[in-house]
């Protein structure tokens, strides 16, 4: 599993020209599966993101979580995170998760996402969207559950 968390002041993703999720202060979150992910690698991103300290505290330290500053997130599918680009100049992306698997993946992490009481706004899985954000620093993180491997 792969997530880039990106700190913004606002965020929106439109289907079609219809905005279908939309965030104030939080996270812009593009979230990416693999096959072998499970409820053990959702459940660990989960309690990352939700306790990551990356918000500025009144001494402009980032020490703040998003809870703390009652922030939201913006959950977006992307399965071009498993994008391999060793060979050649068009991107593979057969190390992505099987699209059921991914799909069953992502909703059950934005309902554990939401479970910890934050608002949490949506793309649609397998949608063509449009995202766009104000980040916030710009503050960028990646998590890579692969890592936890090694």
């Amino acid at each position: 599993m792969k997530v880039v968390l990106q700190r913004v002041k606002q965020a929106q993703v439109s289907i079609e020209h219809k905005v279908v999720g939309k965030i104030g202060q939080g996270y812009l979150l593009l979230v990416g599966f693999e096959n072998q992910d499970t409820e053990q690698e959702l459940d660990y991103l989960v309690h990352k993101i939700i306790n990551l300290r990356v918000f500025e505290d009144q001494n402009q330290k980032m020490n703040l979580n998003i809870k703390q500053v009652e922030g939201q997130i913006l959950s977006v599918s992307q399965f071009t995170l498993y994008a391999n680009t060793r060979h050649g100049n068009r991107p593979s992306f057969t190390e992505a998760g099987d699209p059921q698997k991914a799909a069953d993946l992502y909703q059950t992490f934005n309902k554990k996402l939401s479970e910890t009481g934050l608002k949490v706004g949506t793309g649609e899985f397998g949608a063509d969207m449009q995202v766009e954000l104000c980040n916030d620093g710009p503050v960028t993180i990646i998590f890579d559950t692969d890592q936890l491997q090694k």
